[in-house]
Formats: structure tokens, C-alpha cells, sequence
């Protein structure tokens, strides 16, 4: 069992590092358009996933101290690649709970990722919503060129409701919404809502997970343009991502 005081002893041992997770467009040609940052833990008894100790950090000291820490590392990592590349977008994971503080515009600044605000994605969950002055700074973040998403969307009422009170411009669809295939060849309800949606709103999809080309032909059908996914590629250390990116530009 993982204990805060375990997360906090592997931070100062320098034992987290970022893996990049591609996101690649449907468009023909199926080009890698932007890329995920995912934070991982590399202890001597192997590596372990944000699923299973990040809910621990949540409304912790941890928790700004980790996303700051990423932001640091993906401006060494992929500095050169955001100034030197048009159209292309990184998203980073941010919790709500630190949203509106200043610590996250001030290493943005200091990383030098504040001069990329264009191609910046924030991506915050639906673990809890942000309280009034996370919304401000969601706005005020959004005014300067910031771009904001909403993780792990199921397309269900609390996710609406969500959606509706911060300045959201994409969702990410939650990977196990992609395993309702409907029934009888028919398209499944949540293809069909995502269809409504992109037709009546300005609100950009990403779906996370896919795994078949099955799953890439629903989405095409109900307009999702931008996925990430084994399907394409595992998460990469930066050089590995950086590779990747020059094979499918």
C-alpha cells in the first residue's frame, strides 16, 4: 500500500519522469497533431501509474508540487519542439484544487511554457470542480490563448453540468465509453449524443483509449476528428516521442 509520505520521499529522489502520449488526427493522412504529458513513478520494484497514487496528492501540498514539477520537465523535454512546430498542441493535467493559487501561472512563466500559451492545453477532471477562483483563472487562462478540456467525459448529466459552468473548449472522451458497441450493427447512443454536440455546440472532441479500427470508424461517424490510443502508439519517453512525431508529421 502507497502512502503520501512514499509519494513525497520518491519526489525527492528524483524518481518521477514524463511519458508522452500522441494524439493524432482522423484527417487523411492520420498526422500526429499534439501529444499528453503523463506523470510517471520509476521505483526500484518498477513503475507506477497516476491511477494509483495520484488520488492520494488530491487537496495536498503534493499536488501543486507534482504538476509544477511537470511543468518544469516538459519545458526541458519539448521546449524546442513547441517553438520550432505550428499547429501543434500540448496537454497537460491539471488539478483543480490548485487553479486561481499563482503557483501554476508563475512556472509557467518561469519554465518559459507561458510563451506557448496557443498551444497549450489545461485538462482538468471531473474529481472535483474548481471553486471560484479556479473558474476565474480558467477564464483569465482562456483569454490569454490557453485552450481548456474537460478529462474523462461519459456523456451523462454531472458531466453537462460541468461543462456548463467552466469555459470549456474540448472534452476527452473516457476510454470506456468506447466499449458500448450498440447492439444489431446499430450506433451506439453515446456516438450518436456526440454527434448532436459537435453539430450544435463549437466544443472539440478527443477520444482517449481507442484500440480498434472498429472504434476509429464510430468515432469518424459522430464527427470526433483527434483520438490518442494504442492504437497508434504506446506513451513514449520524449526522444521516443519526438521520433514518432517526425515519422507521422
Amino acid at each position: 500500500m502507497l502512502y503520501l509520505n512514499d509519494i513525497q520521499d520518491g519526489f525527492e529522489k528524483g524518481e518521477f519522469a514524463l511519458e508522452y502520449l500522441p494524439i493524432v488526427s482522423l484527417d487523411p493522412g492520420l498526422r500526429c497533431v499534439g501529444v499528453e504529458a503523463l506523470l510517471r513513478w520509476d521505483r526500484p520494484d518498477g513503475v507506477v501509474y497516476p491511477d494509483e497514487f495520484i488520488a492520494l496528492t488530491d487537496n495536498t501540498p503534493l499536488s501543486g508540487l507534482l504538476t509544477y514539477w511537470v511543468i518544469d520537465q516538459v519545458a526541458t523535454e519539448l521546449g524546442d519542439w513547441l517553438r520550432n512546430e505550428d499547429g501543434v498542441t500540448l496537454h497537460i493535467n491539471v488539478p483543480p484544487e490548485i487553479l486561481g493559487r499563482g503557483g501554476l501561472e508563475y512556472t509557467a512563466r518561469k519554465s518559459g511554457l507561458s510563451d506557448f500559451r496557443h498551444k497549450i492545453v489545461m485538462e482538468i477532471t471531473e474529481r472535483g470542480l474548481p471553486d471560484q477562483m479556479g473558474l476565474m483563472a480558467l477564464d483569465i487562462a482562456a483569454r490569454q490563448g490557453v485552450r481548456i478540456a474537460m478529462d474523462d467525459v461519459k456523456i451523462d448529466p454531472a458531466s453537462v453540468l460541468i461543462l456548463s459552468r467552466c469555459n470549456v473548449q474540448i472534452i476527452k472522451l473516457d476510454k470506456s465509453v468506447l466499449l458500448d458497441r450498440g447492439e444489431d450493427g446499430s450506433m451506439p447512443r453515446w456516438a450518436e449524443a456526440l454527434a448532436v454536440l459537435l453539430k450544435t455546440t463549437d466544443l472539440e472532441v478527443i477520444a482517449e483509449g481507442v484500440e480498434t479500427a472498429e472504434q476509429i470508424s464510430l468515432l469518424q461517424a459522430a464527427g470526433v476528428r483527434q483520438v490518442q490510443g494504442y492504437y497508434f502508439s504506446r506513451p513514449l519517453r520524449a526522444e521516443a516521442f519526438l521520433q514518432y512525431f517526425m515519422l507521422h508529421r
